[in-house]
């Protein structure tokens, strides 16, 4: 099938079709993401796209001049990127210990299915043979969490670096996962082939994570759209990292290094994090779901790229959840709520899928901050939660206003992430050791003393003197 082609259907898929035509849609079949199609065929797509390129342009030449203002070099946010992914061989090594583990389970389910094969007609053997499998497998997927989070927890890991190696983590978790639970029907049954080498190898680093033989294909590697789209992963890392030196440091990179901050500081210091905190959540996206996602399929010549639908449209939350990350929500999908919805229900099984996705998430800022402070879980599986029922009958009769709301709290959460996440940082660096100091325990909440400004009044607004 050529490009053309591949762009004609999901053009057709992305276009005026209902939410419901949408989610039943084939696993894998050849589409693009909906922002190539968006970029490709919408003038007004493309020139907001534009706007975000001359903003970052506009961001670094305010980087340059303060650089050579204020330091007399030009330091164009390079110090801020060395400094977030510090000690990368030691990131290396844990990836490539990841990497070996996942590798290790095809061997074993190899072995597993030619001894089930040869204790075929034994059913006690088979059915020990398969809880010693099951047993096999869990081990395996607590051997490759146990050791990086053990190494992140002793010794801390730049901040990238760490998310970097945790993300990768918890994506052979679930791909080993994904693996077993697709291959071991065939080896209990013996009538299909297991996957070869080749099969599995392409799967672990296929822009999926539910297991197939084989995927949607392209017919050749676009090695100039593979270059571009890493190249925007490298400015939009460039990017945060102006946001940060810019809109971050400048309120927090201080915080605790006094006994007492005022309350207008802290109040103003958060409403400063909220622009630069949304923008941080749209070019994560941009970054992770299209343009790095879309390169390795472009070099695996892998068909299916509706990685992610058009979320910043929807007006549910349930929706949004959906739609936000398709492939991480596929396998949510796929392995807990499917398999539980029959027996727990479906309030319990969403419960348990949010209750799961908030803890990977928080795992994963644990480990790269080096402390628990548990404000994206609480926004996440709380509040995130709840949204759920609230928009599921309003957006129906106000779907205008529920999108609005939604693009609120979006605006709210992230102001929230940035801040208090960067005070609980700065706080734990610039504030005096204690006894009391713990990971789990967040220092902010005793370190600096939150104040009011002395001799402080409220004043009538309305009052105006003559």
């Amino acid at each position: 099938m050529s490009q053309r082609r591949i762009r004609g259907v999901t053009g057709t898929q992305n276009g005026n079709v209902a939410q419901e035509e949408k989610h039943n849609s084939p696993e894998f079949t050849y589409r693009e993401s909906p922002l190539t199609v968006l970029l490709e065929h919408s003038l007004h797509i493309r020139a907001i796209y534009h706007i975000f390129v001359v903003i970052l342009l506009v961001l670094l030449c305010d980087t340059v001049i303060y650089d050579l203002i204020e330091r007399g070099k030009i330091n164009i946010g390079v110090t801020s990127v060395l400094r977030g992914f510090g000690d990368i061989r030691r990131g290396v090594k844990l990836w490539l210990f990841e990497l070996a583990v996942a590798l290790a389970f095809y061997p074993a389910l190899r072995i597993y299915g030619l001894v089930r094969n040869i204790i075929k007609h034994h059913a006690s053997l088979c059915k020990i043979w398969a809880v010693f499998g099951i047993l096999c497998v869990v081990g395996l997927e607590l051997v490759l969490v146990a050791v990086p989070v053990r190494d992140l927890a002793n010794t801390y890991l730049a901040l990238a670096s760490s998310a970097v190696v945790t993300c990768e983590m918890f994506r052979f978790v679930m791909k080993i996962c994904a693996a077993a639970v697709a291959c071991a029907p065939r080896c209990h049954s013996g009538n299909e082939p297991l996957p070869t080498i080749s099969q599995y190898v392409y799967f672990l680093f296929a822009p999926t994570l539910i297991y197939r033989d084989e995927y949607p294909r392209t017919k050749k590697i676009r090695w100039g759209v593979v270059v571009f789209h890493f190249l925007e992963v490298s400015a939009i890392i460039f990017y945060n990292s102006f946001l940060w030196e810019r809109f971050i440091l400048p309120y927090w990179s201080d915080y605790g290094k006094e006994a007492q901050v005022e309350a207008g500081t802290v109040v103003r210091g958060m409403f400063a994090c909220v622009l630069p905190g949304v923008i941080s959540f749209l070019c994560g996206f941009y970054c992770l779901l299209h343009a790095w996602h879309n390169a390795f399929a472009e070099m695996l010549t892998f068909g299916d790229r509706l990685f992610y639908e058009d979320w910043w449209t929807q007006s549910r939350f349930s929706s949004y959840y959906r739609a936000w990350n398709r492939i991480v929500h596929a396998w949510l999908r796929d392995h807990i709520y499917r398999p539980l919805a029959p027996r727990a229900g479906r309030a319990v099984s969403t419960l348990l899928v949010f209750l799961v996705s908030a803890a990977a998430h928080e795992v994963i800022l644990a480990l790269s901050f080096g402390f628990f402070y548990p404000v994206l879980m609480v926004e996440f599986g709380v509040f995130g939660l709840l949204m759920l029922p609230l928009t599921a009958n309003s957006s129906r009769r106000y779907p205008n206003t529920s999108n609005l709301m939604m693009w609120l709290s979006f605006f709210i959460g992230n102001g929230l992430l940035w801040s208090l996440y960067t005070m609980e940082y700065f706080s734990r660096k610039n504030c005096p050791v204690s006894e009391d100091d713990s990971f789990f325990v967040p220092k902010s909440w005793s370190c600096p003393e939150i104040v009011l400004k002395p001799n402080w009044t409220f004043q009538n607004p309305f009052y105006i003197i003559y």
